[in-house]
């Protein structure tokens, strides 16, 4: 890990761990998926299971990514995903992060053609009922978070920590460009979130979980794609916040925005040792006045590096 995937206490973001989960996913279900004769294909990440973050990982440690098919249905493929970071002067290696992602392959042909996926042997009937169950729970869930969250939500506008109709104010990226990546994505979800979770707490914050990601729609080429953030609840020691995806074709302007992904992630506050800390409560009130403008980062998709943020 570089000085560049950490914070400034030298945490590594939970962005670049969401990432290389990710894309070691993708990885083993595209190539499982291209194990039968027919159409070329590529796995799409249609789903990401709660992930909780057990360690930090920090710069000058080893991330070593793993990951394993554990059940298939006809149209997906569930995968199992486990980090470990190793210390290279001592070799110690300890666990930091287990996710369970869901997977659709595409033809590569015809991208809107979904390729049936080649069965795997499950070691007993047990372990093949117990994945089916989990299929058709996370299946069920999903329908539901895209029918709750298949509004757009409108920007509010606010400087301070006030919640209105449970609205918070908002920090957005904004990119264009083709082909985004689902792993991309994520990274990009987690540091909104993390603009949010500092924003309103003024210390160190580290990634401590993330619900259920759901990738409702695929984002096309032409498309401006807008990653917003709120805070939706906090405790003692935690923040919620949830994140959302939209997309706008420019190429098609008719067919209108339309809510891509969603999200919520948890947060905590730590001091500068690394011990965590109280966190601001979170105001809630239905008259208060909000006035202000958020924080607007625009982004053209490839060249990331060079971009800026725009504070208003």
């Amino acid at each position: 890990m570089r000085p560049d995937d950490a914070n400034i206490v030298g945490n590594v973001h939970g962005g670049t761990i969401l990432k290389m989960i990710e894309e070691a996913g993708g990885i083993i279900s595209t190539r499982h998926c291209n194990t039968q004769p027919g159409d070329r294909c590529v796995a799409a990440l249609a789903r990401v299971e709660r992930t909780d973050f057990l360690h930090p990982m920090f710069i000058g440690e080893v991330a070593h990514v793993s990951a394993e098919i554990t059940y298939t249905s006809k149209h997906s493929v569930e995968v199992q995903v486990n980090v470990l970071a190793e210390n290279i002067l001592t070799g110690a290696k300890k666990v930091t992060n287990k996710a369970t992602l869901w997977y659709v392959p595409f033809s590569l042909q015809n991208v809107d053609k979904i390729i049936e996926v080649p069965p795997i042997e499950y070691a007993s009937l047990e372990q093949e009922e117990e994945g089916k169950k989990h299929y058709e729970a996370q299946k069920l869930e999903r329908l539901e978070t895209k029918e709750r969250n298949g509004e757009m939500i409108q920007p509010v506008l606010s400087p301070g920590r006030t919640v209105i109709a449970r609205n918070t104010p908002q920090t957005r990226y904004v990119f264009s460009g083709g082909g985004v990546q689902t792993s991309v994505t994520m990274k990009l979800m987690d540091e909104v979130a993390g603009i949010v979770a500092a924003r309103h707490c003024k210390t160190n914050i580290v990634t401590a979980s993330v619900d259920a990601i759901n990738f409702h729609r695929k984002i096309k080429k032409g498309c401006v794609v807008t990653v917003s953030g709120r805070m939706t609840f906090t405790s003692n020691k935690s923040m919620e916040i949830e994140v959302f995806v939209d997309a706008d074709n420019l190429v098609e302007a008719d067919k209108g925005q339309y809510r891509a992904v969603t999200a919520f992630f948890t947060y905590i506050s730590l001091d500068r040792e690394g011990k965590p800390l109280p966190v601001p409560p979170l105001k809630v009130s239905l008259l208060a006045h909000i006035t202000g403008s958020p924080t607007v980062c625009i982004f053209e998709h490839g060249t990331h590096s060079e971009n800026t943020c725009m504070y208003k």
